[in-house]
């Protein structure tokens, strides 16, 4: 058999298929088409060494926000958010969840500038409000947290939407809450919450304990104001008996939304996120959280596993918002593929508001293959020797090089 690509000499973490071994995977017409020690290269057209990398499903990202556009700038979600296709291979990420940049009023010019037009894989959370996250103070408009167009909206694009999602909401009651809920009933979709500023009449262990269902998520997990220890640094228990009862823990590391006090503790005592995601954003991307890659790592050097790290970030995320066919390198699938280098050395990590970390490893994407073809290439391993490529590189048929008289 004839491969049209060879990753060749890697150790593949495949969570889902339980591979965690030195093997080669091969691709042909945009799919895994074998994963298997010591793939002849004879078979293949193509051959990429990537001996010492590791070789991983492409990375989920379940929290972002997507929806720049030019004249769009003036809302949170334009002014904030970045298209996709920039910031996603670069870091080995496929795909990508925006989390309800868009309401149900907006979601369809959205899905027309964004989705629709980018190379990453992409979907959205609709957000209860009808503009999204045009403002904080939209989102505040509970003439406007309308479940039933909310559902409408998620069912017209069910292609894309994976659920309905809350934030920012400053109310003391559970309205927000509550009417996200019964959209997610409507659409049979599970909800995201970010639960904004946080009361004593609304307190989160109430919300993770009480209101979501199985299936739903509570993302930034590590917030500071999220009682997660006591006194004698012990877990709460009501964290434990949430995920019992099915509630999924996304990290959303974000701007302000990581702390060591709190992640540190979490991971040192096991509850470790559901999804490593990093609600990325021009906020979030140029101080503490960075990128998808070094949110990985920091949760790599608190106590993560390697594998329990891919894991969170691959097939685990792809199951909380219940696109399985992504994250994981079974024959057949999309050939989407994070090649990544484990740097080991002195690094320094910041939480959202500066407090730093020292670790020894670093994680650093050198190769991002989408749907079998290159997209990324940090060190330049797709290419060949220029000095072997003749004459005429670069110029296109009716174009001519004339040498000067």
């Amino acid at each position: 058999m004839q491969f049209e690509l060879l990753l060749k000499g890697a150790h593949v973490i495949d969570p889902k298929n339980s591979v965690d071994v030195v093997c080669d995977v091969a691709i042909e017409a945009g799919k895994i088409a074998a994963v298997d020690k010591d793939i002849p290269t004879a078979q293949a057209k193509k051959i990429i060494q990537v001996d010492g990398l590791y070789v991983t499903p492409g990375l989920v990202d379940i929290h972002v926000h997507l929806y720049a556009t030019p004249d769009n700038r003036d809302a949170w979600a334009g002014d904030k958010s970045i298209l996709p296709d920039g910031f996603s291979f670069r870091t080995g990420v496929t795909t990508m969840v925006d989390t309800g940049s868009a309401g149900w009023r907006n979601l369809d010019d959205f899905r027309n500038r964004v989705i629709d037009r980018c190379d990453t894989r992409a979907y959205a959370l609709v957000n209860i409000a009808g503009l999204g996250m045009a403002t904080d103070n939209s989102e505040q408009n509970v003439t406007d947290l309308d479940p039933e167009k909310a559902a409408a909206a998620a069912r017209e694009h069910e292609d894309i939407v994976i659920g309905i999602k809350t934030a920012h909401y400053w109310g003391p009651d559970w309205t927000s809450v509550d009417r996200t809920l019964a959209a997610g009933k409507i659409a049979e979709l599970p909800i995201m919450v970010d639960f904004g500023y946080f009361q004593s009449t609304r307190p989160y262990y109430e919300l993770v304990g009480q209101r979501l269902r199985p299936g739903d998520i509570s993302t930034h997990m590590y917030r500071g104001p999220i009682p997660i220890c006591d006194a004698d640094g012990n877990i709460y228990p009501y964290l434990w008996e949430a995920r019992k009862r099915g509630i999924l823990f996304d990290l959303g590391h974000g701007a302000g939304s990581f702390v060591w006090a709190n992640a540190i503790p979490c991971i040192e005592q096991g509850f470790y996120p559901d999804a490593i995601s990093t609600d990325l954003h021009t906020l979030s991307m140029n101080v503490g959280m960075l990128d998808m890659v070094t949110t990985m790592s920091k949760c790599l050097v608190m106590g993560m596993s390697l594998q329990d790290v891919v894991k969170a970030s691959t097939i685990d995320a792809a199951t909380v918002i219940n696109r399985t066919e992504h994250g994981h390198l079974t024959v057949g699938n999309s050939a989407d593929i994070a090649v990544l280098n484990l740097l080991e050395g002195n690094f320094g990590y910041l939480d959202s508001f500066d407090g730093r970390y020292d670790g020894n490893q670093r994680l650093l994407c050198e190769l991002t293959i989408k749907d079998g073809q290159v997209v990324w290439d940090w060190n330049g391993r797709s290419g060949v020797d220029y000095k072997g490529m003749g004459d005429n590189v670069g110029i296109r048929e009716g174009e001519e090089r004339t040498p000067p008289k």
